[in-house]
C-alpha cells in the first residue's frame, strides 16, 4: 500500500536554542535534528528540566539555518514571545519558592 501525504507519518523535528543570559542577546541555534536526533534533543531537554514548546512552523523556519547561528529576523518575534514567557515563568517560580521558604515550618511531634 502506497502512502500519500495524508497517511504518511510525520517525522519529528526539534531545534534547541540557547541565550547568553542577557535579555538583549539574540539566542543561537545549538542543535537541529529530525527523527532519532530530534528524540535525543527532546530527551536531553526533559532530563534537564528545559521548557519545551511545540511549534511546527517555527521549527520549520529554524531548521533551515545552521547550528551556532543567531535566530534569523523572520523567526525573532515568535522566539522572543517564547523567551518572554519563559522569563516570566522563571520569575513566578522563584517568587513561589521564596514564599515557600519564608513560610513558618510546622513542628512535627
Amino acid at each position: 500500500m502506497a502512502m500519500n501525504e495524508e497517511t504518511a507519518p510525520t517525522t519529528q523535528k526539534a531545534v534547541a536554542l540557547k541565550g547568553d543570559g542577557e535579555r538583549t542577546d539574540v539566542p543561537r541555534i545549538t542543535a537541529i535534528g529530525t527523527g532519532k536526533n530530534a528524540e535525543k534533543i527532546l530527551k536531553i531537554a526533559f532530563e534537564n528540566d528545559v521548557k519545551v514548546r511545540t511549534d511546527e512552523e517555527l521549527v520549520e523556519i529554524l531548521s533551515t539555518f545552521d547550528v551556532d547561528s543567531h535566530i534569523p529576523l523572520k523567526a525573532l518575534q515568535p522566539v522572543s514571545e517564547i523567551l518572554s514567557h519563559l522569563y516570566n515563568e522563571n520569575i513566578r517560580l522563584k517568587e513561589n519558592q521564596d514564599i515557600s521558604n519564608d513560610a513558618p515550618k510546622e513542628d512535627k511531634i
